[in-house]
């Protein structure tokens, strides 16, 4: 038995892709919460659509995919907060035009090159295995950043999203802070991506903070377990994929998939609140 739980440590690519699965699982689930709170379960999915354009730059450029898929990400999603603002439109048309004129564009750029390159399939269904050190400090850097963003400006992410009139009213300013957290959650898209792929992102951003919410509604508790039950997932689909040669990113969200549905059932079994 011992030896079956050990067996992947073994190789080196799988410590990383563990490494990298932790942190992903973490910090996806931690933003989730907030995007659960203020129902934005499309923009995740929209932004990492829209990254693609940034992977496909970097690769023709030369230069780090990361770096390429962070920079579209983040002008992707202020440029939604921007239209959705001052613009006569809602936030999930906003989120439509945006995303989809930059994915084209990726598209659009990635049908121009003579031959597909593995590195970008990578990055629309995952590779979670192919995370290389460089990467991994990649990723733990901008890991890093998100939560440094998240602890300083945690009080004024609170207030705005359960009643930002009254946080507006009070001082803060609640533009300054959605902005914020839309660029947070861009980079933390863009620290997802090789893991689960543009494809599946969403799925891991908001599943885990889903089923935190069935058992809890206490924001601290729900961030927290939100946090552990991502990580389990992460950790437990990377052991499945491992021993049923199957792709990781997929059933890495197949778990949190089945713990929304297990969470679900608990609910019912406890109807009052934890």
């Amino acid at each position: 038995m011992i030896d079956l739980l050990t067996a992947p440590f073994h190789y080196d690519f799988m410590l990383r892709g563990f490494a990298a699965a932790v942190i992903v699982g973490v910090l996806c689930s931690a933003i989730g919460t907030f995007v659960i709170l203020r129902k934005l379960s499309f923009i995740g999915d929209g932004i990492a659509h829209a990254s693609f354009a940034g992977i496909v730059i970097a690769y023709l450029r030369g230069a780090n995919f990361y770096l390429g898929a962070a920079v579209v990400a983040v002008a992707t999603a202020v440029g939604i907060g921007f239209v959705s603002r001052r613009g006569r439109v809602s936030l999930d048309t906003a989120i439509g035009v945006m995303f989809t004129g930059a994915f084209a564009l990726g598209v659009f750029l990635m049908s121009r090159l003579r031959t597909y390159s593995v590195d970008l399939q990578d990055f629309l269904f995952g590779n979670i295995l192919g995370v290389s050190r460089t990467d991994l400090y990649f990723i733990g850097a901008l890991a890093l950043v998100v939560v440094l963003i998240l602890a300083t400006f945690f009080r004024p992410l609170v207030f705005t999203s359960f009643d930002p009139v009254v946080a507006q009213a009070s001082g803060i300013r609640s533009a300054f802070i959605d902005y914020l957290l839309l660029v947070m959650l861009a980079l933390t898209i863009v620290v997802t991506l090789e893991a689960v792929g543009i494809v599946l992102v969403a799925a891991l951003l908001v599943t885990p903070a889903a089923s935190a919410y069935q058992l809890t509604n206490r924001l601290s508790r729900m961030i927290v377990l939100s946090s552990l039950l991502g990580a389990f997932s992460s950790v437990a689909g990377l052991y499945l994929s491992y021993y049923l040669s199957a792709a990781s990113g997929a059933t890495i969200v197949l778990v949190a998939t089945a713990i929304f549905f297990l969470a679900m059932a608990v609910r019912r079994l406890r109807p009052k609140e934890v």
